[in-house]
């Protein structure tokens, strides 16, 4: 397994969910007042690498 890239992964999924915490903080407080499909853009992009990250650590080293 390459953990390098796995770490990479994680890494990467948590900046994106901070990112969409933000956006959420953001149109919440009235901030961003158009749903520019930001969001949905974010929550994508996680599922993605949870789902690639799911294959490697349940695959055969």
């Amino acid at each position: 397994m390459n953990y390098t890239y796995l770490r990479r992964l994680y890494v990467k999924r948590a900046e994106l969910e901070a990112k969409l915490e933000l956006h959420d903080a953001r149109y919440c407080f009235g901030e961003e007042e158009v749903d520019d499909g930001t969001e949905n853009d974010l929550k994508q992009r996680i599922e993605e690498i949870s789902k690639e990250i799911a294959a490697m650590e349940h695959s055969p080293s």
